[in-house]
């Protein structure tokens, strides 16, 4: 479109709003925004998700532990939101049930609020966290967000539930309460897709270089990563939801100075084969006062994490390093009855949170709650600092409660209960979403079925098209992975390359060998030269 034209005309037609991050709080604002009827553009550097967004623990859960910082608003807030979301992408979420073995050695994290308040009034605990109030608080997460789907906390016997074979003998009993899972770099695609669908415009590969006032609007220059063309739009309010990158972004790109700050803390995950054979998690709690998930991931294998370490620098790639992955081996190993070392780790992840910077002392300390400051000194700003991936909705209408009062014709809020591309269905209907699929496609197996639907939802029959065999999809690039599916991740969610289909729009990386791998990336990158030829 800009091909030979000088850089001054490559301008686009105003926007009432321009968003910088492509994450969960990014895609969030700009569908909140355009379904009010906002005009919106956004600009993410590399692919949808790619950061902190596609390395959560993929959980919707209201945050359990934070209880014992008092966050109450946070993890009320978070609550409710689980049914709220599970109502709107049963495909992508669906409640689990988490086993929390109890044991004299659990012992809190000293910063906590309530540990501090405990040592006080009952000193002989040395810190341990009783089982008492362990049920409180399980009482009060089942209460105080209004639940209506999800089955509260009950009592298990560990030495004749399944869910105690895989443990030691030494745990007799447990606390299961229930939480949801959630694909959360599919929950930002999809909020991606709708927001374009009812009229954003959504650039990936597209970097903002810098964004000033001028004239009482913005004036955002971009630059398409791949081409290295430019751009300029103009917009009447920003939004800051660079994530890890959000102070680099208010003082680089748009050169102001700010006392806010983001602490970048670093969460890391291992994967190992499965090892448990029910589908129920584990929380398992630390003599150090941390705490871990063990979770049944992709079917046949097991997601351990998290960890809590500080990270300095947000254009440093994190990783799981040895040290953390050890640390997550030995902390599930003791509770598992068979050892769990660096050798039985399949994949390892890990992402780095964009925590508020309230001056806590630690990493485990620092508020998961979100900050959003506004500048409104010009053309408004508002820079997001922080949140959860569980309570993004809400900080979507937060910010937008914040922007519209410079828009008098938006709209009112919309989101609760709107469902998702491929959510339209009740969370009951899974089951008979995969037996419709299978009795339209006979040539698919159940598990192929199952992952498409839990995918895709009812978008499932418009990924497979008119097909009437396994060959009429196309080419077969391993673990059920064919071109009509891929020719759908590039045509409708963005996918440029093989890791944005294998690590972010699914997990099939754990699947497909590195020769399959490389044929798909071939396989793209030859239908992007031949699209845009």
């Amino acid at each position: 479109m800009f091909e030979g034209v000088p850089m001054e005309a490559q301008t686009e037609k105003t926007v009432d709003l321009f968003v910088i991050g492509g994450g969960i709080n990014g895609c969030g604002i700009a569908r909140d925004a355009v379904g009010r009827g906002l005009s919106v553009e956004l600009a993410e550097m590399k692919d949808l998700a790619w950061a902190t967004s596609s390395a959560s623990t993929k959980l919707f859960h209201g945050g359990l532990r934070y209880l014992e910082y008092f966050e109450v608003r946070l993890v009320r807030e978070a609550l409710i939101e689980r049914e709220t979301l599970l109502r709107a992408m049963p495909h992508i979420s669906w409640p689990m049930r988490f086993v929390l073995p109890m044991h004299k050695d659990m012992r809190f994290d000293s910063e906590t609020p309530t540990s501090r308040v405990l040592s006080f009034v009952m000193p002989w605990m040395k810190g341990r966290r009783p089982s008492w109030l362990i049920r409180m608080g399980l009482f009060m997460y089942d209460n105080l967000g209004g639940r209506k789907i999800l089955p509260g906390t009950r009592t298990v016997d560990l030495t004749t539930d399944a869910a105690g074979k895989p443990l030691k003998s030494k745990f007799t009993k447990a606390f299961e309460y229930s939480d949801c899972w959630v694909e959360d770099s599919r929950l930002v695609v999809l909020n991606a897709r709708d927001a374009e669908a009812r009229g954003a415009t959504i650039r990936t590969r597209t970097k903002v270089i810098s964004a000033e006032r001028s004239e009482g609007l913005w004036q955002i220059e971009m630059e398409d990563v791949d081409s290295g063309e430019r751009r300029v739009t103009r917009a009447r309010a920003l939004v800051n939801a660079g994530g890890p990158w959000v102070a680099d972004i208010i003082r680089g790109v748009m050169k102001q100075n700010s006392s806010a700050g983001v602490r970048l803390v670093r969460g890391s995950h291992i994967v190992t084969k499965r090892l448990f054979d029910h589908d129920r998690c584990y929380f398992f709690q630390g003599e150090d006062g941390r705490i871990i998930f063990a979770i049944p991931y992709q079917d046949d294998f097991t997601l351990i994490g998290t960890t809590d370490k500080e990270h300095t620098d947000a254009d440093t790639a994190p990783s799981c390093t040895d040290e953390e992955a050890q640390y997550l081996c030995d902390f599930a190993s003791n509770y598992f009855d068979k050892p769990i070392g660096l050798q039985d780790i399949v994949w390892r992840y890990s992402g780095v949170r964009p925590l508020y910077d309230d001056g806590a002392s630690s990493a485990q300390a620092a508020t998961r709650d979100y900050v959003l400051n506004l500048d409104d000194t010009g053309a408004p700003v508002l820079n997001v600092f922080g949140g959860k991936i569980t309570t993004y909705r809400k900080l979507a209408e937060a910010a937008l409660a914040k922007i519209v009062p410079f828009f008098p014709e938006a709209t009112a809020p919309w989101t609760a209960g709107v469902a998702m591309p491929g959510g339209d269905f009740e969370v009951q209907e899974v089951p008979s979403k995969i037996a419709e699929l299978l009795r339209s496609y006979p040539f698919l197996t159940e598990r192929w079925a199952t992952r498409l639907i839990r995918a895709y939802g009812t978008e499932a029959t418009e990924v497979l098209g008119a097909a009437k065999t396994e060959a009429d999809l196309g080419l077969d690039f391993g673990a059920t992975l064919t071109e009509s599916e891929v020719r759908w991740l590039m045509e409708k969610e963005y996918a440029r390359t093989a890791e944005d289909v294998i690590w972010r729009r699914s997990k099939l990386g754990l699947r497909l060998s590195e020769q399959e791998i490389a044929a798909l990336d071939a396989y793209m990158q030859d239908t992007r030269q031949k699209a845009s030829a």
